[in-house]
């Protein structure tokens, strides 16, 4: 009897194991009200896509959209701001759920397996210099401390092997920050004589803060779109096919109308 009844206790054991594990992976994966929870890994200071606004929230053209997109699939969103650099690796870590802000697609994303939306955003790097600066184009860059922001793709067509590598040599030095906000400042100061910076940062940026200058020529084309992981493929089906029922019923339009410096390069409505 005794035999049975400690067989019984440690059954009943186990199974408050497996019952209590069941619980923290459910508590991962939904709320309390039994939603699923999709978090959004952003880049914190990458306006007008993602940003801290006013008010303490994250906003933006890709935050917005992502809530509505929730919001329809009767998801529960939070956001996961992530260092740049490291975005991919936090994605593989769970960290968050996709990667979804201004995010370029590479083929380097696409030869690692990585689920990839379809692209939603036309986009170009661009430079910017401080007001009365003498460089007038990507060949006065000669000779000049030119910052970019790592893991960008300013980034990697000015790195070894990338298409703008060329032009890197002619730089006195490359300098790569963690954040734009940094090479904006580096700029500001003079630390640096340019930034070379995707145009609806740039742009942004310019229009809250006097005395810089974007110059017309554009470096590169590019398209942004979200990342998944490689065994996400469903998830990021549900992701597009809010956003295309947001695009079908007009609110898709009706947030980019609130960022007028992107909506033509937006790819659903042109």
């Amino acid at each position: 009897m005794k035999n049975l009844k400690k067989a019984l206790c440690l059954l009943l054991a186990v199974l408050m194991t497996v019952s209590l594990l069941a619980a923290c992976g459910k508590k991962n994966d939904d709320n309390a009200d039994g939603k699923k929870v999709f978090t959004v890994g952003i880049d914190a200071e990458y306006p007008p896509f993602s940003y801290l606004g006013d008010d303490g929230s994250y906003t933006g053209f890709d935050i917005e959209v992502a809530q509505a997109a929730c919001d329809l699939l009767g998801w529960e969103m939070k956001v996961f701001p992530v260092n740049w650099d490291q975005k991919l690796t936090q994605l593989d870590a769970k960290e968050c759920d996709c990667i979804w802000s201004g995010m370029t697609i590479l083929d380097s994303m696409k030869e690692a397996g990585y689920t990839l939306s379809a692209p939603y955003y036309d986009n170009t790097q661009v430079i910017m210099v401080k007001e009365g600066s003498d460089i007038k184009s990507s060949a006065d860059l000669a000779g000049k401390v030119v910052a970019v922001q790592l893991g960008t793709s300013g980034d990697t067509l000015l790195s070894e092997g990338g298409d703008l590598e060329s032009l890197t040599a002619t730089f006195k030095s490359l300098i790569r920050s963690d954040s734009f906000l940094k090479c904006f400042t580096e700029l500001s100061g003079g630390a640096v004589d340019a930034v070379i910076v995707d145009k609806p940062v740039a742009t942004a940026y310019a229009d809250k803060n006097a005395g810089f200058t974007i110059l017309s020529e554009e470096l590169g084309a590019e398209q942004y779109g979200i990342a998944f992981r490689a065994d996400d493929k469903e998830l990021c089906a549900s992701i597009e096919g809010a956003v295309k029922t947001l695009v079908d019923n007009g609110t898709y339009a009706k947030i980019a109308e609130k960022y007028p410096d992107i909506v033509n390069n937006l790819l659903f409505l042109n």
